[in-house]
């Protein structure tokens, strides 16, 4: 299989600003001057005559050879948003879950060991604190908002710092500048999942992160047609290693459409997370305000802890609230029953609105008994605004929660 995946020059791409760049970067010219760019829908590709083939396998020259180990259409797509995360080089894979499990074993072997933040996405919780355990990596949850018990609890045997910021579901901010100085002192590799804030509201790579994750179904498709995953670096061999060492060996590929459905996607990136970000505003401010809510969880109001952090590594605040209801978890379920414009739905970042109860839903992994060790409750309630007129959102919010506490 060939090693298709070398650096294409940008043409000073990085001149341009971010909008420009979701549209325009690592572009090619098509032979038919299409303005979009083309499908393959290929699984191999041929060559003129076994010369041909040599040089291809023996990388004398850049072509592709099999779409498990490289693709045109995969490949700008991991160029672009290589570029958008301002890493050099990127692997596209099936879905979020086999691009952070990838990564994780790339990095780590038997005997090794992780220290993770204590929330996160539910299936990644699963993996690390259960399947990863079976190969001899094992895993310990902290708070890692506190930098002194981050340093506390790396262990000569640690490899990897990994977090997510702002949290799910919690919406908690870390650190990332800080997390990277004490990890790179030891020699200790920082990942980051950068799916609820996007490239367009923060850059770990440029925080000091050394590898950047997205579960790419979510903003970066928008419209809740795709499923996929990508990592990203500034480190141009390891990227190749994960490509052809991980992707390929496990078989985790994105398909040639997907790809094109992203690369339709992020030509609005910018665009959509202005609106997604000014709605979650609009909805945790006006949820601060009702009798039955106990807690809003928006790192944009001033009580949330992480509201300074987060004013200074990202640029907006995101397109999530969650929030804790009074009473117990009936609450909850009652909240989403009466609720008829937003749907009651796995995932997020698309153009509906979607609510979800993470203990009963993506969050089902963590012991129940011990939620609270965790930063959330049955009574958490999580909703990504999507891209309809707040008020409208704000008003089917407003009639279940007064269903709910009448």
């Amino acid at each position: 299989m060939g090693k298709i995946s070398e650096v294409i020059p940008l043409h000073e791409e990085r001149k341009y600003r971010f909008d420009t760049l979701s549209i325009h970067a690592a572009e090619q010219e098509d032979q038919n001057q299409a303005l979009n760019s083309p499908i393959y829908m290929t699984s191999t590709f041929t060559f003129r005559d076994l010369q041909q083939a040599e040089d291809t396998f023996s990388f004398k020259r850049r072509a592709y050879v099999y779409t498990r180990g490289g693709n045109p259409t995969v490949n700008l797509f991991e160029q672009r948003l290589s570029t958008l995360e301002g890493g050099v080089d990127g692997v596209a894979f099936s879905s979020g879950m086999a691009a952070i499990s990838s990564v994780v074993m790339s990095l780590t072997k038997s005997g090794d060991h992780v220290l993770a933040h204590r929330n996160l996405y539910g299936s990644t919780f699963g993996f690390l604190n259960n399947l990863l355990e079976n190969y001899g990596v094992r895993t310990d949850f902290i708070d890692m908002t506190d930098l002194n018990r981050v340093e506390e609890s790396i262990l000569p045997d640690t490899r990897i710092l990994y977090l997510e910021t702002p949290t799910n579901p919690s919406l908690e901010i870390i650190d990332i500048a800080g997390i990277s100085r004490m990890a790179h002192e030891r020699g200790i590799k920082v990942v980051v999942d950068n799916t609820f804030a996007t490239p367009v509201l923060q850059r770990p790579l440029e925080l000091g992160a050394d590898v950047v994750l997205h579960s790419v179904t979510k903003y970066i498709s928008g419209h809740g047609d795709v499923v996929g995953g990508v990592a990203t670096s500034r480190d141009y061999d390891y990227v190749q290693r994960l490509k052809f060492s991980y992707m390929c060996e496990l078989g985790g590929v994105m398909s040639p459409f997907n790809a094109w459905l992203l690369i339709r996607g992020m030509k609005t990136l910018g665009l959509r997370m202005e609106r997604h970000c000014s709605n979650a505003s609009k909805i945790a401010r006006f949820l601060k305000n009702h009798r039955g809510v106990e807690k809003v969880l928006y790192p944009e109001l001033e009580e949330h802890p992480g509201h300074e952090l987060a004013k200074q590594q990202m640029k907006g605040f995101g397109g999530i609230v969650s929030f804790e209801l009074k009473g117990d978890r009936s609450m909850a379920e009652e909240f989403v029953k009466h609720l008829s414009l937003i749907k009651l739905a796995v995932s997020l970042g698309d153009a509906e609105s979607l609510v979800e109860v993470p203990a009963m839903m993506t969050h089902r992994d963590y012991p129940e008994e011990e939620l609270h060790r965790f930063g959330f409750s049955g009574r958490t309630v999580r909703i990504s605004a999507g891209l309809e007129h707040p008020d409208d959102l704000i008003q089917d919010i407003g009639e279940s929660l007064d269903s709910v506490y009448e």
